[in-house]
């Protein structure tokens, strides 16, 4: 009897029928080489694996190219597809140059590797296609970056068939993205590009959003390419899905963005009136709010012997702010009709607010400053009563600044509030400047430096004796500058003075 081998160099039992038993009954297929590379032994699970490969067989000419290139080339393990299964071997060396294979059937275990790359690359599209998706809040960019996503991931030529958004659209607005092309197409006619040829397979998916289906997303593959399976029709339905709920909020947005415009034109400065005798220019900025609404505001009523100002800060910012302004300034349309002076004009004001419905739920109030302008025979006579609002600045001819003390608490903010006036002459040359506390409180971005009084003063210094607009873009110019096109708080501005 010879003395057989196991895996390593140790010697078999003597028994050949026991080494039999013990090599058949592996789960890997084993086969052993004598010195000049033939095939000595094939256990139960070479035969069944690899059938070709019997007792004799010398391994680097063998019919497993994969194995026989192993072999040939001395390598130590290989990797092949045999008969619709994949292979994996290592080789190890025995006693006397002799060589023991030792395969395994990974076929099972390739695909779990396979499926879950395949998965993570699913996971990865979905997870960039939504953080691109998140980001587009118009309806053009929901629908350019869902088509652009979709190639070549999903299919050769993707297009985009979003439901009207108005019965007044004289026909359905197709935006298209074919692979290889520079960018997506609009309001196209044909829908495969020039030279695509007849489609291999095609997928109609529903945009879907809370409200229902907001178009169809198609998904078109060359004929050449495999179809969709269904792993690919549930991706695609995700993808739809998710570009579904993103098209809703960018239509959303679009009427929140119209909504407010329409609130913007109602509340913000109206042009200012002509006076007889009084020079009057205005100054506005929104706190970095691309909607441009926000809650300071100023206002001029002409009446027969001059007109009446006002200028307020609500506070709060946003829409909410911006609903307050509207009711400040509806209410002042109103009582200015019954009374024209600043200090009973705004008791009357106060009263109002509280007298609201909404009144005892709410906490807002609005610093203001109300005056009245009355021609002279040298000039404007000034009556100005202050809401707890920065005191407004007179700026003569000559380059003096002087505050004009008004002082008295917000406006809406105690039912029994206290209000204060002053009085104030102007001559030809001399400015009324009131203004928000967005001016002083601009910041300088390198180091949050206030603009402050000092630079406002110094600036009107500098315009000493202008006319109210220049005096007005000087100030602007000035607080643009020192916050560095960053952010601030709203800002309103009224310069008044007599025109000759």
């Amino acid at each position: 009897m010879t003395t057989t081998q196991r895996p390593g160099g140790t010697p078999l039992p003597a028994d050949e029928r026991l080494a039999r038993e013990l090599l058949d009954g592996l789960a890997e297929a084993v086969l052993t080489t004598d010195e000049a590379g033939r095939v000595t032994l094939v256990n139960a699970m070479a035969a069944e694996l690899i059938p070709e490969i019997d007792a004799g067989t010398e391994l680097a000419g063998c019919s497993v190219a994969a194995l026989a290139r192993a072999v040939a080339g001395g390598a130590d393990h290989f990797d092949a597809d045999h008969h619709g299964r994949r292979l994996r071997g290592v080789r190890r060396q025995l006693a006397g140059s002799r060589w023991a294979w030792y395969v395994r059937d990974v076929t099972e275990e390739h695909a779990r590797t396979d499926a879950l790359l395949v998965e993570r690359s699913r996971t990865a599209f979905l997870a960039q296609a939504g953080s691109r998706l998140a980001l587009a809040l118009h309806r053009d960019q929901v629908l350019l970056a869902t088509t652009t996503l979709a190639v070549p991931y999903l299919a050769d030529v993707a297009v985009a068939l979003p439901r009207p958004t108005a019965p007044a659209e004289p026909h359905p607005r197709w935006i298209r993205y074919a692979d290889g092309e520079p960018a997506p197409i609009t309001d196209l006619a044909d829908l495969l590009p020039p030279g695509f040829g007849p489609p291999g397979m095609v997928l109609v998916s529903p945009l879907l959003s809370a409200s229902g289906s907001a178009g169809a997303l198609l998904l078109i593959r060359r004929s050449g390419r495999a179809g969709f399976d269904r792993r690919d029709v549930e991706l695609a339905r995700e993808f739809a899905t998710r570009a579904g709920a993103a098209l809703a909020t960018a239509d959303l947005h679009g009427e929140q963005a119209h909504l407010a415009r329409v609130l913007q034109t109602s509340l913000l400065p109206p042009e200012l009136p002509v006076v007889p005798g009084v020079s009057l220019a205005g100054g506005y900025r929104a706190a970095g709010d691309t909607l441009r609404i926000g809650g300071d505001f100023y206002e001029v009523f002409p009446h027969p012997r001059g007109a009446l100002f006002a200028l307020g800060d609500v506070c709060g910012k946003g829409v909410g702010a911006a609903v307050l302004t509207g009711r400040v300034r509806q209410s002042l349309q109103t009582l200015r009709l019954v009374e024209h002076r600043p200090l009973e004009l705004i008791h009357l004001l106060n009263q109002a607010l509280f007298d609201a419905p909404d009144a005892a739920r709410r906490s807002q109030f609005t610093t203001l400053l109300l005056g009245s302008l009355d021609r002279g025979p040298t000039g404007l006579d000034l009556r100005v009563a202050g809401g707890g609002h920065p005191a407004p600045l007179l700026v003569t001819a000559d380059g003096t600044v002087t505050p004009v003390p008004v002082g008295g608490m917000p406006v809406g903010a105690l039912t029994a509030a206290r209000f204060a006036e002053s009085r104030v002459h102007l001559d030809p040359g001399d400015l009324l400047l009131a203004y928000t506390d967005g001016v002083t409180g601009a910041r300088d971005p390198r180091d949050a430096a206030m603009f402050g009084e000092a630079r406002l003063r110094a600036a009107l210094v500098a315009e000493a004796g202008q006319p109210p607009a220049a005096l007005i873009e000087r100030v602007l110019r000035a607080v643009d500058d020192w916050a560095g096109g960053q952010a601030h708080d709203d800002i309103a501005m009224l310069a008044v003075g007599a025109s000759a």
